[in-house]
Formats: structure tokens, sequence, C-alpha cells
């Protein structure tokens, strides 16, 4: 089969970066320059992009589980990739913050596949797992280019280095997981249940890490990466859509929690970072709903229906909300409390 073409998936929203590229205060100077440093590898097409390879017979569950297998590699401000490894498999720390907590990411993600779903790696079959850290100068964002994770140091005064959230990096690499399972086109509603997933399974990460009920976990997505000059303490809520920050320079989180509020338009791939506030908050009712820690049973149920075969690359939510519908009737039964929970969120949503 033919390779599909990746498009590369980012952390910050291009409507950020858009903001931050148009500050004329000197206050910001570094931060509006780096945004549209940024902002050049984000282009409304999204011109960088890697070929990106995909075997959809794999996700089904049936993989040998094979030994992770982790390489951090130093870009050393330079845009050049991999950069110089610094950190393999087995190796101790080696003081470099970034380095270091790029590496316990990888393996706290991987964790939460093999361990508690049973996949080995994101492909199914023991991918290894890289990351690149100090990419770029002042690097404004993190990605996943279809084979790896890459790491921006922040311009320190909005942003800070984004391997500080666990979930940043847990989300990164769902992406690759995405990529091997369902490959959800990154446009309209399919790119923001691609959002979607990487958010959920970033939260579930952390959630695993910390020991954190679905009660009392934060629910937030890229918190610790923000400076204290910003008013705000994540990118993004699954808990509470719209209110992750609320700042004079970077303005209000526009995420919708429901239908009712859906936005419509061309910018950032049709809405994807935007309007994944929907399925995520659908995701977070659910987990709550059931109560425990969200990565056993709401999470098994996103899971199942991620790598089900049941999800279109241009999957709809309405089509993604009857998958998980079926997913959980698949594991739990016919009108057990899994059931009953997962279709209660998607029609709290406005979804079903």
């Amino acid at each position: 089969m033919n390779a599909p073409v990746h498009t590369r998936c980012s952390i910050v929203p291009p409507y950020l970066l858009s903001r931050l590229a148009g500050l004329e205060d000197p206050r910001h100077h570094n931060a509006a320059a780096a945004a549209r440093r940024a902002l050049v590898q984000l282009d409304p097409i999204h011109s960088a992009r890697a070929a990106a390879p995909r075997d959809p017979s794999r996700g089904a569950g049936t993989a040998v589980v094979l030994a992770l297998r982790r390489t951090i590699s130093d870009a050393r401000g330079t845009e050049t990739l991999p950069g110089e490894a610094v950190r393999r498999e087995g190796d101790p720390p080696v003081g470099d913050a970034a380095a270091d907590e790029a590496y316990d990411g990888l393996g706290a993600t991987y964790g939460l596949f093999q361990e508690v779903y049973g996949r080995s790696s994101i492909d199914d079959a023991g991918l290894p797992l890289d990351a690149t850290v100090h990419y770029g100068q002042r690097y404004d964002n993190a990605f996943w280019d279809g084979f790896r994770m890459v790491f921006g140091d922040g311009d320190g005064e909005i942003f800070g280095r984004f391997t500080a959230s666990l979930t940043v990096i847990g989300h990164e690499l769902a992406h690759g997981f995405t990529q091997y399972t369902s490959n959800l086109r990154y446009q309209g509603q399919s790119g923001a249940l691609n959002e979607s997933v990487s958010d959920v399974f970033g939260v579930l990460v952390e959630q695993r890490v910390r020991g954190e009920s679905a009660d009392t976990a934060g629910w937030l997505v890229g918190e610790g990466i923000f400076t204290d000059q910003v008013q705000g303490r994540a990118l993004r809520s699954l808990k509470a859509p719209g209110t992750a920050y609320d700042d004079d320079v970077l303005g209000k989180d526009p995420q919708p929690a429901t239908m009712a509020d859906y936005v419509e338009t061309t910018s950032d791939n049709g809405g994807v970072h935007i309007n994944s506030g929907i399925p995520n908050h659908a995701f977070y009712i659910a987990a709550t709903r059931l109560g425990g820690y969200a990565w056993e049973r709401a999470g098994q149920i996103w899971y199942d229906a991620a790598t089900g075969g049941n999800v279109p690359e241009d999957c709809t939510f309405s089509r993604f909300a009857d998958v998980t519908v079926d997913a959980a009737k698949a594991r739990f039964g016919e009108g057990s409390p899994e059931v009953e929970a997962v279709g209660y969120a998607w029609r709290e949503v406005g979804v079903l």
C-alpha cells in the first residue's frame, strides 16, 4: 500500500501563534519573533509534511510485546533533525531537564499503552520511540512529524520548555498512535477528533503517573508550559473547555464544550484545535460519570474505538460517538453502566 502523507501535528494552535506574532509591545519582542518563526512551519496548507508509514493491520491487540527502546537527541538550537543522540534506553539521566523529561515522558506513554491496553509501542509492533529536544531558537511549539517527537524551548516570555508538561509529551506521541490506527484526516471534525484523541491519552498518561482518579484530576493539557506572566493554567481543559486561559496577550481560550457553540472556520484546518473541545468534554463526562481511574474503563473504550477498524479517516463526531458506544457494548455488555455513561456524555455535548 502507499504510505500516506502525514501532517505535522503541533501542540500550540496557529490562532495563538498568529496572535503572538502580531504583538507590537516591546516587552514581548522575543515572543512575537518566536511566534513568527513557528508560523512559517504552520501555513494554512501545512506545507511541512513527512511521508509517514502506516500498516492498518496493526493495532488489533495481536502483537508480541517488545522491549521499550528510547532515543533522545539534542538539536542544540538548530532545526536539523534528529540532532545528536544524548540518551538512549537504559542510560542514566544526563542532567538536561528537557532531555530527561522527554525520556521519562516517552516511557510513561509507552507504559500506558503497553501495561494497560497490551499495545507494543504506538504501532503495536515495538516501534522505537525517538524525540528531539532544544529544537530551534526560542521555538514556540512541540510536534509529531510522523516519525519522532520534537520539542522547542519556548520564547521565555509566554512559553517555557515544552517538555515541562507530561500531557504535551503524551499528546504528541498519541498523534503517532492515531497515525497507526485510524489515521484521522487532519481537517474539520476528523481533525478535531485527531487532536482530541491526543488530548485524551495525554491526560491519561499524566493521571496514571500521578495516580489521580477521574474526580481528582485537573484534566488540563499543557499545564506548566506557560511562564508566570500568563494568566492561565494550560492550553486546553477537558473539564471546562474555554477556561484554560484568559490573558491580555493571549486572549481567551476559544474552545466550545458543546455543539451549540461549534465554530465554523476555514483557519486551523477547519478548527481542529478549537472544536476538539467538544469530544474532549464528552470523554471527561463519561470518565467522571464512571468514576475511578479514567484510563481503566473510559480510556479502554476510547482505545477499543480507535483500534477496532470502525473509525474512517474522515470520521465525524457523530460517527465516532456511535463507535465508542458500540465499543462499550462489545467490552462491557448491552445496558452496562459503561454504555450508559458514554451515551449520556455524547448527548450532553449535543452530538447524539
